[in-house]
């Protein structure tokens, strides 16, 4: 009963977190994950969220907020929000189109191919894990010198045809499950997106995997079309191809629904979206999106035949990097097409399962660095689902959360991806990541892969501990998180109406706002305080000169329920802000009326000017710093017109 009273307690305070439910457009969940459409994620309180006991991370991503779970618990957990709330329950599809109205081109593109491919991964994850028990059963040299297990067994040599049979369905059709895939996604009738698929490798065609043979013998058969010769080649394990064939037809299919009657759709709409969509396909979109394939892959086979060492380092370093931006399914194009290609195997998906395997190590260290009881449970499990290719618990919840661990698993992710880079490992197939990755390596490398695992796996344990213990920065920011640094509680009982703030108590941290130099000096000088917090005294200014007003005392309902943290409240007199401590600008909300400034000791403060000044969409404030400049006590941040804000909105700075 107190378990569950617990739960209910964490999924309460994870939906206060997230801006109450009046800032929740919608919700929806996946296998790990709940997802909020929100309506101005601004609201979020990150430091609340990441200490609730039910949360393992979070991020945004594509127009959604995502708080991590885990598997089973979150069913559970997107049922009872639904049931205490009146948030509309949408399915992922719904969600995500919702969330794609907040994206710019370049990020919904990414998106809508990231949409196509997830729902294709299993068939691609299990064809590669019976490729890889095909290696064991078929590979020379594994178990006997010079000797496959089915050579020493023939027995066995039936049951691995078989396997190899059903592995390679998924590769051999590939067309066929993005055709279904992308059709779906674009709008369009998912059975015609099969049947294109399935056109383009037909029996009938030069199958691809024979293209480069038949070119070398001058022997590619073509099409005469009056006149002129068509290449007759098949597009077997393309992706470019269908995608884009895939698109043009569901826009003749939708053009057709619109203009041709009810009563003559079955007869003219699927047949002519196929007719003409299959004649693009052999006469322009193939040749020229496989031209456009064939130069991709060959321009990464290039940089890692010739630049191996480089090529390596910079992809393990920048993959989980890329990985937070949602472009990481991107890289299974790539993939695809060597896949497809004369060449038969995948270069990437040997690095990616490494960078997986640094994040749980990664975790790992953290369980037995960190003193905080949470990151001790998440870093042992989402260590090991790291190690069996699910790092988003341990990446969002772990290594992301204190910085320097993820920056100690890009470093041993760069290490070991130069070395089987160098090596030349490559992939039969794509597999799951992490530790069974090796199943989907060519045998020939296992030992070489092996050590690659064994750098991926080691180094993160080995070099977190070394920057903690030597570095006391590094030292000083990872206990900060643990005390969760930054969550201020402010008492403003004795202190509302005045101009100044002498003393804020932030876990053994003691914070001043003041605006007079002569109080800065009366604090400084104060020899008791500063024993007593010795080391831990964080002095912040007011970034204003204004009067000082209880937060539950402001106009706005946000601010003065806490949802956002504790804070205080300053109606200024001069419309500019300066930085209130030495620190880093960490984010600038895009119509300026907002900033967030991270202090050297940790602290994090949000300064935000006025009371639903968003919708005045960047009038009345000129911006004066970026995110990522280092800014010094007393810079100027912010000029903002307070004549043009009152004429509409009651005036407020709210700090915290």
């Amino acid at each position: 009963m107190e378990n569950t009273k617990q739960f209910e307690d964490d999924l309460k305070e994870i939906l206060e977190a997230v801006g109450g439910e009046n800032n929740v457009s919608m919700a929806t969940h996946c296998i790990t994950r709940l997802r909020f459409i929100l309506k101005d994620e601004g609201k979020v309180n990150e430091l609340n969220l990441k200490n609730i006991g039910l949360v393992k991370g979070n991020f945004s991503a594509n127009g959604q907020f995502q708080v991590i779970i885990g598997p089973g618990t979150v069913d559970r957990a997107y049922d009872y929000l639904l049931s205490i709330t009146n948030i509309k329950g949408v399915s992922k599809s719904e969600a995500k189109d919702e969330a794609a109205k907040k994206l710019n081109p370049i990020q919904l593109a990414i998106k809508t191919l990231s949409d196509i491919f997830i729902p294709i991964l299993p068939a691609i994850v299990t064809a590669g894990l019976l490729l890889g028990l095909n290696n064991i059963l078929a590979g020379q040299g594994i178990f006997y010198a010079n000797k496959s297990l089915i050579q020493v067994y023939p027995a066995w040599a039936g049951f691995a045809e078989m396997v190899n049979v059903i592995a390679n369905t998924s590769f051999t059709f590939l067309t066929a499950l993005v055709g279904w895939s992308a059709a779906k996604k674009f709008g369009g009738n998912p059975l015609l997106g099969i049947v294109l698929g399935l056109i383009l490798v037909n029996p009938a065609l030069l199958n691809a995997y024979s293209y480069g043979q038949a070119v070398a013998k001058h022997a590619v058969p073509t099409w005469s079309l009056f006149g002129h010769a068509f290449q007759k080649i098949g597009y077997q394990g393309q992706v470019l191809p269908v995608l884009v064939s895939t698109y043009i037809m569901v826009k003749i299919e939708k053009f057709m629904n619109k203009i041709v009657p009810d009563s003559f759709k079955l007869l003219l709409v699927a047949p002519i979206a196929l007719l003409v969509t299959g004649l693009l396909s052999f006469i322009i979109i193939g040749p020229v999106t496989f031209a456009i394939g064939n130069a991709m892959s060959s321009g990464f086979v290039y940089l890692f035949k010739n630049y191996a060492l480089f090529a390596g380092l910079l992809f393990g370093f920048t993959y989980a990097i890329i990985v937070i931006t949602g472009m990481h399914n991107t890289f299974l194009v790539v993939d695809f097409q060597l896949l497809a290609s004369p060449l038969h195997w995948a270069l990437l998906w040997p690095m990616v399962a490494l960078s997986n395997i640094t994040q749980g190590s990664g975790a790992l260290a953290m369980f037995f660095l960190s003193k905080d009881k949470k990151t001790k449970g998440l870093g042992a499990t989402a260590g090991i689902t790291a190690y069996l290719g699910v790092t988003e618990p341990a990446m969002y919840g772990v290594t992301l959360r204190y910085k320097w661990p993820y920056l100690a698993c890009l470093i041993s992710s760069a290490c070991a991806s130069a070395y089987i880079a160098v090596h030349g490992v490559l992939a039969t197939s794509i597999g799951v990541g992490g530790l069974p990755a090796f199943l989907s390596i060519f045998p020939k490398f296992w030992s070489v892969y092996f050590i690659g695992m064994a750098i991926a796996f080691f180094s993160p344990l080995v070099l977190i501990p070394i920057m903690f213990f030597a570095i006391p920065k590094i030292r000083r920011d990872i206990k900060a998180v643990d005390e969760g640094k930054g969550s201020i509680k402010f008492n403003l009982d004795a202190l509302t109406g005045r101009e100044t703030k002498k003393e804020l108590d932030t876990n053994q941290q003691e914070v001043s706002v003041v605006t007079d130099k002569k109080e800065i000096n009366d604090i400084q000088n104060n020899d008791d305080l500063i024993e007593k917090n010795k080391g831990a005294i964080e002095k912040i200014y007011s970034p204003v000169k204004g009067k000082l007003v209880k937060l539950e005392d402001s106009n706005d309902e946000t601010f003065a329920s806490k949802m956002l943290g504790e804070g205080i409240a300053i109606e200024p007199i001069k419309g500019k802000i300066i930085s209130p401590a030495d620190g880093v600008i960490s984010m600038i909300f895009r119509t300026k009326h907002a900033l967030s400034l991270t202090t050297n000791k940790g602290v994090e403060l949000l300064i935000h000017v006025g009371i639903d000044t968003v919708g005045m969409n960047g009038r009345g404030f000129d911006s004066l710093v970026k995110v990522g400049d280092t800014v010094k006590l007393g810079d100027e941040l912010l000029n903002f017109d307070i004549d043009l804000i009152e004429k509409k909105l009651f005036q407020q700075l709210y700090l915290w």
